[in-house]
């Protein structure tokens, strides 16, 4: 492996979501990543390619047996870190929880993925992205009549996998300074609250207010929201300073009903911006914005996206699904093949890590 991970040896234990996602990006970086898959898992020689198993091989281990175990346990002995996404209690009762673990490896870094966290009241009950975000008020404050939850980008990704590698490292950067292991309890309803933490601050100084479509950022604003265009397609307005609310009204050809500020005049000011957004096609609003600072750009599909200029421009999708992110100046993350490799067994295994 190349990359600034390279030498970084995890144990993935095969999950869904955000836990292959964590592992995803730390082997996108050059980390060497071993996943364990169940036995007769369709992940285990996926008919087409899935980008979340890229850039690391597959072992087959079944861990309801004693061979299976000890052949996990002799991979993680050898690993700086693991990688689980079980629910709480799952890997003790395999016995190949923390205690177990780290007693055989004492610098060993233990990361653990859940959405209610190793502790707590919820700890021990079943849910999704949605139940997570649900708990951290970020999905109350999204939306209009009701939450309306953004994919599954904000918990199981942004505040579920993201956290989980980055906590990872921060423990594999002190374990090589101390030879010292630790646990990392990830949990989405953490992170998603950390995500936050802008929006509760605004909370707390009395500039946010704990309702929907009432705020800057939300889609109360009309220089702050998407319109609908003549084709059924969407402008997306970002206008908030006021140069670029300029150069968007300039755009627009109207005068405006109402102060750009006075929220007391939003809803009507909205309906000025909505008439006119609606007045020609999201092409043609992109065309007459395009070299402007207006903050007005056309809403793409998810098709679209993947031809598009810009985004073809910086290379952002490739083989292997989207680009390794960030850039790289140095040492550039490389997305590994999308049809990871099914290892042969343990021998296989512990000859990528250099060991007999």
């Amino acid at each position: 492996m190349t990359g600034p991970l390279a030498g970084i040896r995890i144990v993935e234990f095969a999950g869904l979501g955000p836990a292959p996602f964590a592992a995803m990006l730390l082997a996108d970086f050059g980390a060497d990543v071993i996943r364990i898959e169940r036995p007769g898992s369709p992940q285990l020689m996926p008919q087409d390619p899935d980008f979340m198993l890229r850039g690391r091989p597959t072992i087959e281990l079944d861990l309801k047996s004693d061979a299976g175990r000890a052949d996990a346990a002799a991979l993680v002995a050898r690993a700086d870190a693991l990688i689980e996404g079980l629910r709480p209690g799952v890997m003790e009762r395999l016995g190949m929880g923390p205690a177990d673990m780290l007693a055989a490896n004492p610098s060993l870094v233990y990361g653990r993925m859940t959405g209610w966290g190793q502790s707590g009241p919820l700890a021990a009950r079943a849910g999704h992205d949605i139940n997570y975000i649900a708990q951290t008020g970020l999905l109350g404050a999204i939306g209009g009549d009701r939450p309306e939850f953004p994919l599954n980008l904000l918990g199981d990704f942004g505040g579920g996998g993201m956290y989980l590698a980055f906590g990872l490292l921060a423990a594999v950067f002190h374990a090589r300074a101390t030879g010292q292991g630790q646990v990392v309890d990830a949990a989405i309803v953490d992170g998603t609250t950390h995500l936050g933490t802008m929006i509760f601050s605004m909370l707390n100084s009395g500039v946010w207010g704990d309702q929907r479509r009432a705020n800057i950022l939300d889609g109360a604003a009309p220089f702050y929201r998407c319109y609908e265009c003549a084709c059924g397609g969407h402008i997306a307005v970002g206008a908030i300073e006021p140069q670029f609310w300029a150069a968007l009204v300039a755009g627009l050809g109207i005068t405006p009903v109402a102060d750009q500020m006075d929220r007391a005049r939003w809803p009507e000011l909205s309906d000025q911006l909505a008439r006119v957004f609606a007045g020609k096609t999201r092409d043609a609003w992109a065309e007459i914005f395009a070299e402007t600072d207006a903050c007005a750009t056309p809403v793409l599909s998810m098709a679209e996206v993947q031809s598009d200029p810009h985004m073809a421009a910086r290379g952002v999708f490739g083989g292997a699904g989207p680009r390794p992110a960030p850039v790289l100046s140095e040492t550039p993350a490389v997305a590994g093949d999308a049809r990871p490799a099914l290892l042969g067994g343990m021998a296989e295994a512990l000859a990528l890590w250099g060991a007999d």
